[in-house]
């Protein structure tokens, strides 16, 4: 076997199965599908291009440090920070969402609860996306993708006390944006 297809039997063993939740990543970072379809396509070929320097360990770490990277570099040529939004959530980034805020997407559903769900997951999206980036960025990797903070620390080459306080924050900011808008 040849080098090429060696290092493309290793990218799809190593950086395939963790697409979908380099994408979710990329798409909360950016804030839409198009633009986090160009990050993800930057973002491959980097991995592609760095597989021989993966030396074990968790591929899906390495695979979100890269988009992250990628995501944060695209971000500063493309546009402000501050400008993300979440529109257009497919059906399976809307049902991480619930996860995330702990629906049971198993329970009966009612035209009632249904609603109340979507606007429940409508205001925690809202909500996460007026987080500062960094908050946003360790939540979602928390909250959504389910690291622990050593990964996340890993991820975004930050201390571990960095990611804890960063988290703390972003729940206090969530709980009050949230519940300010139930009073």
């Amino acid at each position: 076997m040849g080098q090429d297809a060696a290092d493309k039997a290793k990218f799809a063993s190593i950086v395939v199965p963790h697409l979908a939740d380099a994408f979710a990543l990329a798409r909360w970072l950016c804030g839409n599908r198009a633009d986090a379809e160009d990050i993800m396509q930057d973002a491959s070929l980097r991995a592609y291009r760095a597989i021989n320097t993966y030396s074990g360990g968790s591929a899906r770490s390495w695979l979100l440090t890269i988009v992250r990277n990628t995501a944060y570099t695209w971000l500063a040529k493309n546009r402000s920070l501050a400008l993300v939004s979440l529109d257009g959530a497919n059906s399976a980034e809307r049902e991480q969402i619930e996860r995330a805020q702990g629906v049971n997407c198993s329970s009966a559903v009612t035209p009632e609860t249904e609603l109340i769900s979507r606007l429940d997951a409508t205001r925690l999206e809202a909500a996460i996306t007026a987080l500062p980036i960094e908050f946003r960025e360790a939540f979602v990797l928390r909250e959504v993708h389910g690291f622990d903070y050593r990964q996340i620390a890993e991820i975004t080459g930050t201390p571990l006390g960095t990611v804890m306080s960063r988290l703390a924050r972003a729940r206090r900011r969530l709980i009050e944006a949230v519940g300010d808008e139930q009073s």
